[in-house]
């Protein structure tokens, strides 16, 4: 496998050319049922684009980060919290449950040799601050974004361009 120089231009054209959606129609539904899930209100729509800005951190997707930091500035959020989501556990801008929320999705996310990614007392710490529903709500909200992070790494739209047009 070619890999490239650190100092090499990144192109601003997705590895792709056509966009999946297109050529697989059917992602439309499942997109919309995934979206309409992990907003149905049980967790706060700011913890969700938290958790998933700090997976395409994780997964290092430039688009997926790029993505769900307009999402935060669209929603209001301040600069500092934002920024600060790549180091979460050394930053003040942050609830409690918010932290916990931050602490699954690093689990889930980093492998963990020799033992569970996430621990009885990690779950146990996220269930304090997150009812039943709300905990599966961001269980799915991570495997959503986990979903659409082999899109993002495979097919490489086009980080900034419309969440809906990233192939053109």
């Amino acid at each position: 496998m070619e890999t490239r120089a650190i100092t090499a231009e990144v192109p601003m054209v997705p590895r792709m050319s056509e966009d999946p959606a297109e050529l697989v129609p059917e992602l439309a539904e499942v997109s919309a049922a995934l979206f309409k899930l992990v907003g149905n209100g049980s967790v706060p729509r700011a913890t969700i684009s938290l958790v998933q800005l700090r997976a395409g951190q994780l997964a290092g997707s430039t688009y997926l980060t790029v993505l769900h930091t307009g999402f935060l500035r669209t929603g209001g959020e301040s600069e500092e919290r934002i920024t600060s989501v790549a180091s979460w556990w050394d930053s003040p801008y942050f609830t409690a449950a918010e932290r916990a929320a931050l602490a699954l999705v690093e689990a889930v996310l980093q492998p963990c040799a020799g033992s569970e990614r996430v621990s009885d007392e990690l779950y146990a710490q996220v269930a304090e601050y997150y009812d039943a529903k709300a905990l599966a709500t961001l269980m799915f909200a991570i495997g959503q974004v986990n979903f659409f992070s082999a899109v993002a790494l495979i097919a490489k739209p086009v980080p900034g361009r419309s969440f809906t047009d990233p192939w053109k």
